[in-house]
């Protein structure tokens, strides 16, 4: 398994490789509900108190597991660390020195956040995408505004989270559905997301993979370019605008501190 900040569980690694790694369709439902995501420690970086976290750790620790090994990896896709034993054990150790290597703080919340989504295959969809907008969540302050660079070249994702954005008239309507019992749509979970992110922000999407008028049905807007996404924050929020750059979203732990 690969150590590295996740933004529903805190990290990936350890108990990830059973659950949801080896999960029925019943218990994936289940662990991606708003009853675990909506709390506000299932977090990029966040183990203590993260529902998502302490629920798949017992489900795996049911199911057993003898020995694993997870590795963490740099930015050239090279090893850097090996941790292995104890399921529970290795995760602790590895998730130390994670952190050590992609945390990085701002004192206080800023205006603006030009971050990407660390590029393929994390921007390859839409669906993946939204992993560099939750990773710039917490620096930004409310009202603000994140700005997203992002491939998108294999369009939106799986036809199930595709037909979200026709059926969902707004996040609104879409996070009444999900609170259902009997209402579930495979993915949904990213939107969901998305949904968490824009309640807090807003968000320019700048990409070459799909059309405007596209972009503009996914709640976001569209940017022409980084630099004119950045010219519109200005002229909204003043030439004294604060920005921090995320240059790869997904992989760094950005805290306030």
């Amino acid at each position: 398994g690969l150590i590295e900040p996740h933004f529903m569980a805190g990290f990936s690694g350890g108990r990830k490789l059973i659950c949801p790694g080896l999960a029925g369709l019943d218990t994936v439902r289940a662990w991606h509900s708003p009853r675990f995501l909506e709390h506000p420690n299932a977090n990029n970086g966040c183990l203590a108190g993260n529902p998502v976290h302490e629920e798949n750790t017992l489900i795996a620790r049911r199911t057993g597991c003898d020995f694993i090994i997870n590795t963490v990896i740099d930015d050239h896709r090279r090893i850097l660390a090996v941790f292995a034993g104890d399921m529970e054990a290795a995760l602790d150790e590895g998730v130390a020195f994670v952190r050590g290597v992609v945390t990085d703080t701002v004192p206080e919340p800023v205006d603006v956040v030009v971050t990407s989504s660390a590029g393929y295959p994390l921007d390859a969809t839409y669906y993946q995408s939204i992993k560099g907008m939750v990773a710039a969540l917490d620096i930004v302050k409310p009202g603000g505004t994140i700005v997203l660079a992002a491939a998108v070249s294999e369009g939106i994702g799986s036809p199930e989270f595709r037909g979200l954005f026709d059926e969902t008239p707004s996040l609104d309507v879409f996070m009444d559905r999900i609170a259902r019992d009997d209402y579930f749509v495979m993915d949904q979970w990213q939107l969901e997301e998305l949904a968490k992110v824009r309640r807090k922000a807003k968000v320019k999407l700048v990409t070459d993979g799909l059309p405007a008028e596209t972009v503009a049905r996914l709640f976001v807007e569209p940017a022409a370019s980084v630099e004119a996404a950045v010219e519109q924050c200005l002229a909204e929020y003043g030439a004294g605008a604060t920005i921090a750059v995320i240059p790869k979203g997904p992989y760094v732990l950005a805290q306030l501190g």
